[in-house]
């Protein structure tokens, strides 16, 4: 039956595609998606207070994730931290996730940064935070991601600070961390990471870190949404150290890789597309590259629409498709977050996601999205 969407009719699909969890792992890429927190909707808040987590339903999803054998990216910007779930927020979100992770056997990496500190702060105070996260990060049994500060964005002067902060921490650490560069499109506060404004001298201070630190770094994870700068520190990475690639737009290239290489994947886009990602790698496992880009390629249209500037809002849609998709009762957000994307956007993105057939109930997303529409737009 034809739904009446802002940009036009539309036909909804009625039958989904199988994706159905095999329970076999994943072989040829390490594959991680960040993965988003479900708020309490009866929690009688404001969007300044901290937030409150429906921990049920989180988890839920986390062991949706899992059963398709990717592994869970936690307490990451997809997660809100900074946008909604304070540190205190993050810390119980993975000390609850180390846990369930291995009660089920699920491969997790945690976020490591510095947003308990909320007002001016010196290095040795980002030291310091850094250290208070990592150590809880590691007593929940996770991999570490050593995330971008925004604190140390502030209070760096150049350089010498990032390397010298990143060498105390990685000597610290007691399993090898992952890198994150989260660029100023998804953190505004973060422009001038590495303390350069221009990006190739970023790129080498970058670098630097992990050549000096080898043996501490399982991998970097680049969220800049430029191609051919992460093929390039691929290219330029020590042996044995890994590429996540963070680039959202342009996934199904560098998962795929070339005849130099290839990269992993750590993506909040993973989130809405888990299943059919999973899907996807596990033809790549036989050596089918074509097959594997025929599968994800279709997807970046999506994955680019929730991307959109302002980037940062994606999670909006990210939660949105997991109402639609069943995997939770609400499309209530941290944060009021909820109202971050416009109706139209909203629109688009379902028809986007109905389009590849991820809707396990094609019919209850409909259902919403009528819904939706009703209350926000007037029916039609």
């Amino acid at each position: 039956m034809t739904i009446h969407l802002p940009q036009g009719p539309y036909e909804p699909r009625t039958t989904p595609l199988d994706l159905t969890p095999d329970g076999t792992g994943l072989a040829s890429r390490t594959v991680f998606s960040a993965a988003h927190v479900v708020a309490d909707p009866y929690a009688d808040i404001s969007p300044d207070d901290p937030a409150a987590v429906d921990w049920d339903a989180t988890l839920a999803f986390r062991r949706h994730l899992w059963s398709h054998g990717l592994g869970v990216a936690e307490a990451m910007d997809t997660a809100q931290r900074g946008m909604g779930l304070d540190w205190a927020g993050a810390a119980e979100l993975i000390r609850r996730s180390g846990a369930e992770a291995k009660a089920v056997g699920g491969r997790i990496a945690c976020g490591v940064g510095t947003d308990q500190l909320t007002g001016p702060a010196t290095l040795a105070d980002v030291r310091a935070a850094y250290e208070e996260q990592l150590a809880v990060v590691e007593e929940s049994g996770a991999q570490a991601i050593l995330m971008a500060s925004r604190a140390l964005a502030a209070v760096a002067r150049g350089p010498e600070d990032y390397l010298e902060t990143y060498a105390h921490l990685l000597r610290q650490a007691a399993e090898p961390v992952v890198l994150h560069w989260l660029g100023p499109m998804f953190d505004p506060a973060l422009e001038g990471y590495w303390g350069s404004a221009g990006l190739d001298a970023a790129t080498d201070t970058f670098l630097k870190v992990v050549a000096e630190h080898p043996d501490k770094v399982d991998g970097i994870k680049m969220s800049l949404l430029d191609a051919e700068r992460e093929i390039d520190v691929r290219r330029r990475l020590p042996s044995g150290v890994r590429c996540y690639t963070g680039d959202d737009f342009n996934y199904p290239e560098l998962i795929a890789g070339d005849d130099r290489g290839f990269s992993h994947a750590l993506l909040g886009i993973f989130d809405p597309l888990g299943p059919l990602a999973a899907h996807a790698v596990r033809v790549l496992d036989t050596g089918d590259v074509a097959g594997f880009r025929a599968l994800l390629d279709p997807t970046v249209e999506l994955s680019r629409h929730l991307f959109q500037a302002p980037t940062r809002f994606y999670k909006t849609g990210v939660v949105f498709l997991a109402w639609l998709s069943g995997h939770q009762d609400h499309f209530t957000m941290v944060g009021g977050l909820q109202s971050a994307r416009s109706l139209p956007h909203l629109a688009k993105a379902y028809e986007l996601a109905d389009r590849l057939g991820l809707f396990p109930d094609p019919e209850l997303a409909e259902a919403r999205m009528r819904g939706l529409l009703a209350v926000h737009g007037g029916a039609r």
